[in-house]
């Protein structure tokens, strides 16, 4: 083992192989002959930068088995740059490499000066590409923003995407399951805008009939339809000067999308029974859980008013798909509905952990709070368990890129767990974790992970 950068050699020529080792000094060369030896030397040595000859055996004449290396090498570990070689149809192979997630491509017979430079950057971007992520992953720590609590890197990523969109009075469209927490991304747009000192006004465009859904939007006037005993301005108008947040936009109905996007693109409505145009300045954030895509496609969902309402879209992960997220949420709703169903609960059970970190919610934050709410009603004990949950814990995860990743990755969980439940006390959290606040620290700047 050296300090040099390790570079993956997968060729077949045995003296090219040679060759290509002599020719880069500045590099720890480690050859693969095969699509098992290259597997094999990814999970082994992790290598930053692979050149990849596409004609393996057993078929060294054609592309298959380089391209089936290809792809598993980077099922395995994405951020390798993966620069890849043939001479069997250069231009078609590159053009279906490059698509493929390849970084780099370059034709047979091979330019050693030429393929050393395009290693040489390859290394550079790979360098460049974690330092970027590593500091990303300083900024992650358990946070709250506009009520909605989170310590995933993916849950980062969206709450960074929203503090830059926010100040800018664009519409926003957010797309997500059920129970992912769009309506409180909504508010924290709106109280991270110019219009914070406005309304807030959200609507659910799903729970309303279709006879009320206009009324309930645009307004009425006096004596507008039976029972119209008043003039009632809509939500719109109630936002004026704030931020109109509308759930499930995909319910509603044609004929009041045309009138909708008259609005978008006029800013002024009419109140039903109403003549007179009403200037209203109102920013419009949407969400939904439906690929509107498809409706549109299928005539359901109008094209116009799709882009006017996606101005900029932002996909909200699942819980499932946010690492340490659902532990960190339960500990905070516990401590919620513990303090008014059932003081005598003060806690989550190893096991309740285990299994909440195991399960897939496939209702999101709300089942998770649902069945916390019911746990803690339900619990004999100081804890509550995995049986009070009502969950089953045995899953099977696929099997990691290597044992070194494999205990990096347990170790991260098991220190946000421990940090999480000592309310970030290192002393605390090194006592849960049977190590010292030195070794602690030590495992802290590693991984840089922050108490």
């Amino acid at each position: 083992m050296t300090d040099k950068p390790v570079l993956l050699i997968v060729e077949d020529d045995l003296a090219l192989q040679r060759q290509l080792r002599w020719a880069y000094e500045g590099y720890e060369i480690v050859g693969a002959a095969t699509r098992a030896e290259a597997i094999e030397a990814l999970r082994s040595r992790e290598p930053a930068v692979v050149t990849l000859d596409l004609g393996l055996p057993p078929d060294p004449d054609g592309t298959s088995e380089g391209f089936a290396t290809l792809a598993e090498m980077l099922a395995l570990k994405p951020a390798t740059k993966i620069i890849v070689a043939s001479g069997h149809g250069a231009r078609d192979s590159a053009l279906r490499a490059i698509a493929l997630g390849a970084w780099d491509f370059y034709a047979k017979p091979i330019d050693i000066d030429a393929l050393g430079l395009i290693v040489a950057r390859a290394f550079h971007v790979h360098a460049l590409e974690a330092e970027n992520r590593r500091l990303a992953a300083r900024e992650v720590a358990a946070a709250g923003f506009g009520g909605l609590l989170y310590a995933s890197d993916e849950m980062a990523k969206v709450v960074r995407t929203i503090e830059r969109v926010a100040p800018a009075d664009v519409s926003v469209m957010l797309l997500g399951a059920s129970g992912t927490g769009k309506e409180l991304l909504a508010r924290g747009i709106h109280d991270h805008s110019p219009r914070r000192r406005g309304a807030f006004v959200a609507i659910n465009c799903a729970a309303i009939p279709e006879t009320l859904l206009e009324s309930e939007l645009f307004g009425h006037e006096k004596g507008a339809f039976t029972g119209a005993v008043k003039t009632t301005p809509g939500k719109i108008e109630q936002a004026a000067g704030g931020t109109l947040f509308l759930d499930e936009i995909g319910d509603v109905p044609l004929p009041l999308q045309v009138k909708l996007l008259r609005f978008l693109q006029e800013r002024v409505i009419e109140r039903i029974g109403g003549r007179r145009p009403i200037p209203v300045d109102t920013r419009i954030v949407c969400a939904t859980h439906q690929d509107l895509n498809a409706m549109v496609a299928d005539g359901r969902f109008r094209d116009d008013l799709y882009y006017r309402l996606a101005e900029i879209v932002v996909p909200i992960p699942g819980l499932a798909e946010r690492p340490g997220d659902a532990s960190l949420l339960a500990r905070a709703f516990v401590r919620r509905h513990a303090a008014t169903m059932n003081p005598a609960v003060t806690g989550l059970a190893p096991d309740a952990l285990a299994a909440i970190d195991a399960w897939g919610w496939p209702g999101n934050v709300r089942e998770l709070e649902n069945r916390i709410k019911r746990a803690v009603i339900m619990a004999d004990g100081k804890s509550v368990t995995a049986a009070d949950l009502d969950l089953d814990a045995t899953t099977v995860d696929p099997l990691p890129l290597n044992l070194r990743s494999a205990r990096e990755t347990a170790d991260r969980k098991a220190i946000r767990q421990a940090l999480a439940q000592a309310h970030g006390n290192i002393s605390g959290a090194s006592r849960l974790l049977g190590v010292s606040r030195p070794t602690l620290y030590d495992l802290l700047k590693s991984y840089d992970l922050h108490g």
